[in-house]
């Protein structure tokens, strides 16, 4: 045999081993993406949910802002209408008085009554702008709550359209996970396993330019050399990722 045959054979396993955890990191980050997506969508109808408890909250309160200016309303205007009868009584008495001291008593009373009747009717008109502004309040309110209930609605309806995609891809990519696994040469294998139960899929790196993509850390020149020869290594970064080569720089590349 050869030099080259030879080393073409030794190449080999190296290479497969290297195509394999590319095809591994590749395949969970897809089962990650999708795993994320299925989760974000009950997290969705969530935020919505508690957006809309605060939105029937709010549509409660400036209902209850308004029924309760609007009472305030009701009880000034009552009482503006007993003044002003109270007043045509002393008006009447006025014109009934037998003496100068009991006219000008009468007099000095109704003019403090007109003067606490006309404070008490600007404080009418006061009122009854509020409640034209928490009317308006109220409609927008009102509006804001049906546009949630229509958003609610509408993710609703969009996670359960996306869900049971998602379901027949996550099925797919755990089939092929499995097939990937089961070719990765028996040296790998404990590694392997160990990184991805600790890291999920985030368990892996590639290394471009002599660095660890995971953790952008430069690897050594040993690392790189047991990588061109299919060994494990895993990054002595911040980051402990199984590391890998680009397709470009894998063992056997080119030949």
């Amino acid at each position: 045999m050869s030099y080259e045959a030879e080393s073409d054979k030794k190449q080999k396993p190296a290479a497969s081993a290297t195509s394999a955890l590319r095809e591994l990191h590749r395949l969970h980050q897809q089962l990650g993406d999708v795993r994320d997506r299925l989760e974000r969508g009950p997290k969705q109808i969530k935020a919505r949910e508690v957006n809309l408890v605060r939105l029937e909250a709010d549509l409660a309160q400036v209902k209850a802002d308004a029924k309760t200016a609007r009472v305030g309303a009701d009880q000034k205007q009552l009482l503006l209408k007993t003044s002003e009868n109270k007043i045509a009584d002393l008006k009447t008495k006025l014109n009934q008085a037998s003496s100068n001291r009991e006219y000008q008593a009468l007099k000095d009373q109704i003019a403090a009554d007109e003067m606490a009747g006309s404070v008490l009717a600007d404080e009418i008109l006061e009122a009854l702008e509020r409640i034209d502004q928490f009317t308006a309040a109220v409609a927008t309110a009102e509006q804001t709550l049906v546009k949630g209930k229509e958003d609610l609605a509408k993710v609703r309806q969009q996670v359960a359209q996306q869900h049971d995609s998602l379901a027949v891809d996550l099925a797919r990519l755990e089939g092929d996970l499995k097939t990937a696994e089961a070719v990765l040469p028996s040296d790998f294998r404990d590694a392997y396993y160990r990184v991805v139960k600790s890291r999920g899929s985030d368990a892996m790196a590639q290394v471009e330019g002599g660095t660890c993509t995971g953790c952008h850390q430069q690897i050594t020149q040993n690392m790189h050399n047991a990588l061109l020869m299919g060994r494990t290594v895993f990054c002595q970064g911040s980051c402990g990722r199984l590391l890998y080569l680009p397709e470009d720089r894998s063992p056997g590349a080119g030949r």
